[in-house]
């Protein structure tokens, strides 16, 4: 099979077959495929060879897969050549559908990418899945971010990063790991040489053990000192205080290869931020820092914007969104900008607009051109000779959930939907 017209011929004979019911998902995704080429030719978008199964399809609404399903879809691909991106995320599997999935990632070896998010995989489906993972050697990215696998599950992931050497992109953020999966996984990134981006963000807070929190960023940041193939690391919700941030950045300071760090949803306070700041002033090639729903406040931001005034070259994208940062944290992160000529996309929405002073220093960046538009989450306007600031849907990691419907990129929602 190489192409979707006889992957749709082969589906439905497999659900005769098999005496399964024909999925209206899969079907319509198949069927109506081929009537979005045409105009997907004319906008000059390549449709690749991706099968967008998601349960969230605003045009299919209320249809999701379930564990017959994904029976139907292994004796389908098992031996298609055409489908190299295959997204279940918003789904019903179960782990009796995961165990179909992880037969499909064995015996084919023409996927590369597999979307599982927010399914009902448990930890026995992960195992499973982490099993087929040691012997396949063509999967590079695997997303299963909002199934429930626990700490069984993240040790199975860590034992699969001990075999495999092919899988580049790994997400298992709010899947319930526990302090001992989490070690795990950042020891086996001491010798791990293919993964180039994780995300271990949610874990289970586990009071009963003091300063866990800290003792895991420790863990992680032992990992950055030698690790040189991650490119990208989130660790979002993670209840991190400054006492982790000061072990990531001081490991991070020999460290030239990790590009993109979210540490948004933590507890890091002006005291994490001056770690930072030692960071960006030895020009770190960091690229990309999230920090968003912190606490850094004006001395924070102040702090941030003095390194990124005088010192770094290479940060290119910035999220202090929600960090309770008033107009003098504003005013010296926009003179930043006008000192940095590399930052180019900077996000604040949720942080302290009462005084005038900060919405004028970005109104003006904005005017000028020299923040544009579509690199900021906030817009200015004007009422009564007063600016304000009024917030736009914008940020570092855009569509991660949702697609738009209306507006710019409707094409794109479209084509991703069949």
């Amino acid at each position: 099979m190489t192409n979707r017209y006889e992957t749709l011929d082969h589906y439905l004979s497999v659900c005769k077959l098999h005496k399964k019911e024909v999925s209206k998902l899969i079907r319509t995704v198949l069927e109506n495929q081929t009537q979005i080429e045409p105009l997907a030719k004319s906008e000059k978008i390549n449709l690749d060879n991706s099968l967008n199964l998601r349960g969230n399809n605003y045009f299919l609404e209320g249809i999701k897969l379930v564990d017959d399903d994904a029976f139907c879809l292994y004796h389908t691909l098992k031996i298609n050549s055409w489908v190299v991106d295959l997204n279940l995320r918003f789904n019903k599997l179960s782990d009796d559908g995961a165990i179909w999935i992880a037969k499909l990632i064995s015996e084919n070896n023409t996927l590369k990418y597999l979307n599982l998010m927010c399914n009902d995989i448990g930890a026995d489906g992960a195992e499973q899945i982490s099993l087929s993972l040691q012997k396949n050697s063509s999967l590079v990215y695997l997303n299963l971010n909002g199934n429930k696998i626990g700490n069984k599950g993240g040790m199975c992931m860590a034992q699969m990063l001990q075999v495999n050497t092919t899988l580049q992109h790994l997400d298992i953020g709010e899947t319930d790991l526990k302090i001992e999966s989490l070690i795990a996984l950042a020891t086996i990134l001491n010798y791990n040489r293919t993964l180039k981006s994780i995300n271990v963000s949610r874990s289970v807070p586990q009071f009963q053990f003091a300063n866990w929190m800290d003792e895991i960023a420790q863990h992680f940041a032992n990992m950055l000192k030698v690790n040189k193939t991650l490119k990208q690391l989130v660790m979002k919700k993670f209840e991190m205080r400054d006492y982790g941030m000061h072990w990531i950045c001081d490991k991070l300071l020999t460290n030239y290869h990790l590009l993109h760090l979210d540490l948004s949803c933590n507890r890091i306070t002006r005291d994490g931020a001056n770690d930072l700041a030692i960071l960006l002033n030895r020009n770190n090639p960091l690229k990309i820092l999230d920090l968003g729903y912190n606490r850094l406040e004006d001395e924070g931001a102040i702090i941030l914007a003095e390194a990124l005034a005088f010192a770094n070259t290479n940060l290119q994208k910035l999220s202090i969104k929600s960090n309770n940062i008033g107009a003098k944290g504003l005013c010296a992160l926009a003179e930043a900008m006008e000192q940095n000529s590399v930052l180019s996309n900077i996000y604040i929405w949720g942080n302290r607009f009462e005084e005038e002073k900060g919405c004028i220093a970005f109104k003006k960046l904005i005017d000028n051109s020299r923040l544009k538009q579509e690199n900021t989450d906030v817009k200015p306007y004007v009422v009564d000779g007063k600016t304000y600031l009024s917030e736009l849907t914008c940020d570092i990691t855009m569509f991660y959930y949702w697609q738009p419907v209306h507006g710019d990129g409707v094409l794109n929602t479209l084509i991703e939907a069949f």
